[in-house]
């Protein structure tokens, strides 16, 4: 490949990669990165971090994935980093309390869950998994020291979780100052030319570069992608919020979270999390805009395009049908699990609601099933029940229905 080749290839890889970020520190150098790789026929190194603390990937985290994503049809070389070692630390971003440390065998179960999981949107023939205690499990104290003599005090105080929890007298441990610090030494162990992240990832991606630096090693680019709002279109999505759409959940499941969005979050889940070319999720904003086209309908295919992406086209027009039987034309779904319920009744034939809850697998604890209970998202053929306490005599055939999209027949 020429000159004029490697540039014009160059730019359009800069041009598909840099789509739909935040920032790019820095893009300048980012261009002569993909011009060189071009050049020495080397593919770049692009590492995702991942502190296995909360496993179960989301829609939030697809924003960083299907980057990845674009990095490997570009033919560069993905490196998920499962943070094994910093896992025991936990990453301190964003919170205004020290995190619990990680168990050993809490930190692989997780670990094991994030594999199975990002293969949902990654080639597995194209990534490279890896663990950091490969090197940091290996460091000594003199190696520690070191690390730790290329960043100042002052500079980890930049930090807004740091620095108002130092204003508020709140404590900060000297163990959490070391997670930038490793996961910086990730990227100098894995010589990682780029590095992904939310954009509350910031402080962590240019500390890496800084320490890149400090061992003579090319400095990454830091690339932040957009923080995806939840299906309460205001929260950042999590899992504890309770505003996500998992990626390996039903599809029905996920279709009818989908259609819960509020309409401004249409065309941001479009860009962010789908295929639709820049030009037809233009033509969907104004056509929004104008009245021209009904939310609704809009909704109903972001809802298709993502559990096809999921799961496959059948799955989606399925869970499309079923959606429109339910909430549409008023019916229930036709293949509705059945909760047997001989071996929850007592010997008077009445079983605990919550344990029916629980049993049926709408919640996955106890607590989490008085919840619903008490928020008055639980019925039994049509009829609410609010009281946690509360025994029902399960009738054969009867619908348990817990929030809009949950249902099962008693047997």
């Amino acid at each position: 490949m020429d000159k004029a080749s490697i540039d014009r290839e160059a730019r359009r890889q800069m041009e598909i990669l840099v789509s739909n970020t935040e920032e790019v520190v820095s893009e300048e150098e980012f261009l002569d990165k993909i011009r060189r790789s071009l050049e020495e026929e080397r593919p770049l190194r692009v590492k995702l971090g991942l502190d296995p603390s909360a496993p179960d990937i989301h829609l939030g985290h697809a924003v960083v994935l299907r980057k990845l994503r674009q990095f490997q049809d570009l033919g560069h070389t993905v490196i998920c980093l499962i943070g094994d070692f910093t896992g025991r630390v936990g990453d301190p971003s964003g919170v205004s309390e020290t995190r619990r440390q990680l168990t050993e065998e809490e930190v692989q179960e997780n670990a094991r869950t994030y594999r199975e999981q990002i293969f949902k949107i990654l080639d597995p023939d194209k990534t490279v998994m890896d663990f950091n205690s490969r090197w940091l499990g290996t460091m000594d104290f003199g190696d520690v020291i070191d690390l730790a003599s290329h960043i100042t005090v002052a500079r980890m105080l930049e930090r807004n979780d740091f620095a108002q929890r130092h204003a508020t007298d709140r404590a900060i441990f000297v163990h959490e100052f070391f997670y930038p610090l490793m996961q910086g030494y990730d990227s100098v162990a894995l010589e990682a030319d780029v590095e992904l992240g939310g954009t509350d990832q910031k402080f962590n991606l240019i500390m890496a570069r800084t320490i890149q630096r400090a061992y003579d090693v090319e400095p990454e680019i830091a690339m932040l992608m957009p923080i995806i709002e939840g299906t309460d279109g205001v929260r950042k999505m999590s899992k504890s919020l309770d505003n996500y759409v998992g990626v390996t959940e039903a599809p029905e499941e996920m279709f009818g979270k989908i259609m819960s969005l509020p309409d401004e979050l249409i065309c941001r889940y479009f860009r962010l999390l789908t295929d639709r070319a820049a030009d037809d999720i233009d033509r969907l904003e104004a056509q929004l805009k104008d009245g021209d086209i009904n939310p609704r309908d809009a909704k109903e295919d972001l809802g298709i395009t993502l559990v096809s992406d999921y799961w496959d086209e059948e799955s989606a027009r399925r869970a499309a049908e079923a959606f429109r039987s339910v909430f549409s034309g008023g019916g229930l779904p036709e293949d509705m699990p059945v909760l047997e319920c001989s071996a929850l009744v007592d010997e008077e034939g009445s079983a605990w609601i919550v344990a029916m809850v629980a049993e049926a697998g709408f919640a996955s604890s106890n607590s989490e099933a008085r919840r619903l209970v008490t928020q008055g998202a639980v019925s039994i053929d049509g009829e609410k029940i609010e009281d946690p306490k509360a025994r029902v005599i399960p009738s054969p055939g009867a619908v348990l229905r817990v929030g809009r999209r949950r249902f099962c027949r008693l047997g």
